[in-house]
């Protein structure tokens, strides 16, 4: 890693609380679909896109592969590695579910709004800078914080936040 200083607020999410809090999500979207399709932003919106598929009973699910974020921090220059299948983008874009697993300053999800303009787009965490581009999400973090998601952590302990026991 370099020398990248890291955030200080820190967010750990296990993985049962990322199972409860996309199965929140769902919950949140299952009286807006029914929808056809989710276009699912990888690699983060992978695991919340699959929980949310089973939860609402949506077999189609795409993938738009975008790289954002690098050495803990993100990029200025977005990459689309791979694009929307244009059998999922000719559907009905008002039966289209976009779902990642957070909006942080929002560039990412500005990309596939541009694409996708009238889909409905939902991550399970947003950040106020990104917040604006999400219709639905179901926790907001600060600006300042640093989210560790389940796959980013191995388990180890972890120091008191008031300091040393």
């Amino acid at each position: 890693m370099s020398d990248q200083k890291l955030p200080e607020k820190a967010f750990p999410v296990s993985w049962d609380q990322f199972h409860r809090d996309c199965r929140a999500l769902a919950w949140r979207l299952s009286g807006l679909g029914p929808f056809e399709a989710i276009v699912c932003i990888t690699r983060g919106g992978l695991v919340p896109s699959a929980i949310v598929a089973r939860e609402l009973g949506v077999r189609v699910i795409d993938t738009i592969c975008i790289v954002s974020y690098g050495e803990f921090k993100q990029l200025e220059n977005l990459t689309v590695l791979k694009d929307v299948a244009d059998s999922v983008v000719n559907l009905e874009r008002k039966k289209l579910l976009v779902v990642d697993d957070l909006v942080d300053t929002g560039k990412t999800a500005q990309l596939v709004r541009q694409k996708l303009p009238d889909a409905h787009f939902a991550t399970v965490y947003a950040k106020p800078s990104g917040r604006p581009q999400v219709d639905t999400f179901v926790t907001e973090v600060s600006q300042d914080t640093w989210i560790y998601f389940p796959w980013d952590l191995g388990y180890s302990f972890q120091p008191p936040i008031r300091g040393p026991i």
